[in-house]
């Protein structure tokens, strides 16, 4: 019964979303699949707009502007797989005793109706994953969607199309991260990172995806193995994707660093917008003042200011990083690692997708009370 109610559900939730793009009456690019798409993320200024009007769009919270943020969770394993056959049994579902690339990716996508209904509008999702422990410093596992030479991984960009095409459909943008530290060695050498960029830029643009910002590396000043991934050149893969078009459109790009770290000029000067990561900063008005920090960093300019990785939480209290986020007008990404149970968090596979534990029951319905959805 409770299943036959949560398919009900699911199914519910997937033709609102049809059903509020498709209202717009907007005439949209189609993929090269032929399907029309419906979610088309710009920015203005500071603020992020969807089909051409600002997210949140006339929405306040306590006095506070919530109009064109983009809330965004990190989400990060939704095409994960481990290709070391020494480390992939770590991620054995419970209930199979195997790891499942498949179901993993059916899981995430059945969970996406939820988030949007909670007013989750974006999600960051990366080409090499992010720690399947959590947070760790030796990576022996394979996630990675790039071969060694830099070209593309048919099994992994056919999981990232699923989840590209009905994020689409849902109005759900996706903060698209190409390489992870630990796993950026996948790469032979720095031809191969820029051809990693070339390819998976272009396969974006060519499925006429327009609800997809790039993050060229998540916290690119965290042990990164190829110089062109450190924070001295970053700025010049943020170039390079700025550089590649299809139909007169290129795609939105940045890149991250790690916690407590506001960007350098080289990637506040070439970013559309910027980054950031509240890890490790435990008080509040250490976050806010990253905001004002980086607003004052040369080369800053009008342009969205985001965080798309904070593990401190305390939403019931009277101030958090989320809130002091919003106070200064950044957006506020939740990172819940949790643990390989198939129960805690969203980034130690096996992950379960779904809004079923007091914490992540806490992100949510503080972000559906923030944005009033």
């Amino acid at each position: 019964m409770e299943a036959a109610m949560n398919r009900r559900r699911f199914v519910k939730a997937t033709l609102a979303g049809l059903t509020a793009g498709v209202s717009l009456g907007l005439e949209t690019a189609r993929g090269a699949s032929g399907e029309r798409r419906r979610t088309d993320v710009s920015i203005n200024n500071d603020m992020f707009l969807i089909n051409g009007r600002p997210t949140y769009e006339g929405r306040y919270w306590y006095g506070w502007r919530i109009e064109g943020l983009l809330f965004n969770a990190r989400l990060i394993q939704g095409i994960f797989d481990d290709l070391n056959q020494e480390t992939v049994s770590k991620w054995a579902y419970p209930d199979t005793g195997k790891w499942d690339a498949q179901r993993n990716t059916r899981e995430f996508m059945a969970a996406m109706p939820a988030w949007r209904a909670h007013g989750l509008l974006g999600f960051t999702i990366n080409l090499q994953g992010g720690s399947p422990e959590g947070y760790s410093r030796i990576q022996p596992w394979h996630n990675s969607s790039f071969k060694l030479d830099g070209s593309l991984r048919p099994d992994y960009i056919t999981r990232l199309e699923k989840i590209l095409d009905f994020a689409d459909k849902l109005g759900m943008v996706a903060i698209l991260g190409l390489f992870y530290f630990g796993q950026d060695e996948r790469l032979k050498d720095e031809d191969a990172v820029v051809r990693a960029v070339d390819n998976a830029v272009g396969w974006v643009l060519e499925r006429g995806y327009k609800n997809v910002l790039i993050e060229v590396n998540n916290e690119c000043n965290v042990r990164y193995d190829h110089e062109i991934l450190r924070p001295e050149r970053v700025h010049e893969l943020i170039q390079r994707v700025k550089e590649h078009s299809h139909n007169g459109r290129r795609l939105l790009v940045s890149t991250s660093y790690g916690g407590g770290t506001v960007p350098l000029e080289n990637v506040v000067r070439s970013a559309d917008f910027l980054l950031m990561h509240g890890n490790g900063v435990s008080e509040p008005e250490r976050l806010a003042d990253m905001v004002r920090q980086a607003c004052a960093v040369p080369g800053y300019r009008p342009m969205p200011i985001l965080f798309n990785e904070d593990d401190h939480f305390d939403f019931e209290a009277p101030l958090n990083n989320m809130l002091a986020a919003v106070s200064e007008y950044a957006s506020w990404g939740y990172f819940d690692p949790g643990k390989s149970d198939y129960l805690d968090g969203y980034q130690c596979p096996p992950v379960n997708w779904q809004i079923n534990t007091p914490r992540k029951k806490a992100f949510f319905g503080k972000l559906k009370e923030i944005t009033g959805v």
